[in-house]
């Protein structure tokens, strides 16, 4: 399965969404707790298999989960967790204290749901590009599918019920995962991010909570779940993220306007560093090819495809290097084989 991930064109990395260029991919996830069982911090051994166990016969019965795999994450290998990681489909709890913990996944990536996690489930939709209401229509559609067989934790005037109080409420999380390299390049980024803060949205790194923005990625994410619907959820945050999308666009008008020659040069230095590079860390990588995006989008290149460089975005992380080798690789052995996967996939005449 994991191998298959890997020729997997049919993704939410395939850059074929709405406003892709900037907008990397939306995400919806739903945090849920069933009715009469304790908290999965707090639950017993035998509670965490019997909810594992329930959701598992439950899930099989959805339809828009046929096309799924269940996992348990203890018979899942340590190098296969972190590639799930690096692909956005679990979160880094969901690496450790395995006992318990399941994931239901499907085929093209847009769908996994974690069970046993910090929530007894946390359903998670993620779509190429600017398109947050397909994915809250997708994941409504199986929280309600879920819910015709399983009680879900509940107050009227609380809402769901969810380990983190932050979460509370409708027990959504919606998120943008964008591309500003204008923005930060013209030093126009820290007051955006203050702002965000001020009107109540979160901003995390490519990787999620606890991680820095690397490749000029930033997350936004509504703070706010309880006193709020679902709907206005999705629409402040879309509003807010076509706010962030038209300041980076202004801000590469501006490069290209007072500083294209600069650009250039930057663009075509990283090229031409990832098409000739011998050694390369995972930092650098992501470095030169958030310019390198910027300079498709820009039109100053035209030679690599919008798909490849999202791909290699991820193919180069360690676990993905490891997955391609086929074996356990030091840091200097994953420096080696990332350079080689960057000349090769960006070489002239590969595109």
């Amino acid at each position: 399965m994991f191998e298959d991930f890997l020729n997997n064109s049919d993704t939410w990395l395939n850059g074929k969404g709405p406003f892709s260029e900037i907008i990397f991919s939306s995400r919806v996830r739903l945090a849920r707790n069933l009715d009469d069982y304790s908290f999965p911090l707090k639950a017993t051994k035998l509670q965490r298999e019997e909810i594992l166990k329930k959701i598992e016969q439950t899930c099989l019965g959805v339809s828009v989960l046929k096309n799924t795999n269940f996992l348990r994450m203890r018979e899942v290998s340590e190098l296969d967790r972190q590639f799930l990681l690096e692909r956005h489909l679990i979160s880094q709890e969901h690496t450790v204290n395995l006992e318990g913990k399941g994931l239901v996944i499907s085929s093209d990536e847009k769908i996994s749901l974690m069970i046993n996690e910090e929530d007894h489930l946390r359903m998670q939709v993620i779509f190429s590009g600017f398109d947050l209401k397909k994915c809250w229509e997708l994941a409504n559609e199986i929280d309600n599918e879920i819910h015709k067989v399983i009680d879900f934790s509940f107050l009227p005037n609380l809402g769901f019920l969810t380990a983190c109080p932050t979460n509370a409420g409708t027990g959504l999380r919606a998120s943008c995962m964008l591309h500003l390299p204008a923005l930060v390049f013209t030093k126009r980024i820290n007051k955006i991010l203050e702002l965000l803060v001020k009107i109540s949205f979160v901003t995390r790194g490519f990787f999620g909570e606890g991680t820095q923005a690397l490749g000029d990625f930033f997350q936004i994410s509504n703070q706010v779940s309880l006193g709020v619907s679902e709907e206005e959820v999705i629409d402040n945050l879309f509003g807010v993220v076509n706010q962030v999308k038209e300041q980076e666009i202004d801000a590469r008008n501006s490069l290209l306007k007072k500083q294209k020659l600069n650009l250039e040069d930057n663009v075509w230095r990283s090229i031409g560093i990832l098409r000739n590079c011998r050694l390369i860390s995972s930092k650098e990588a992501l470095s030169h090819l958030s310019v390198l995006s910027l300079g498709l989008d820009l039109g100053i290149i035209n030679d690599v495809s919008r798909e490849l460089i999202n791909s290699l975005f991820i193919i180069i992380q360690p676990a993905h290097l490891q997955k391609i080798e086929a074996r356990i690789l030091n840091e200097d052995e994953r420096d080696y084989i990332r350079a080689q996967i960057l000349r090769e996939k960006l070489s002239k005449n590969s595109n």
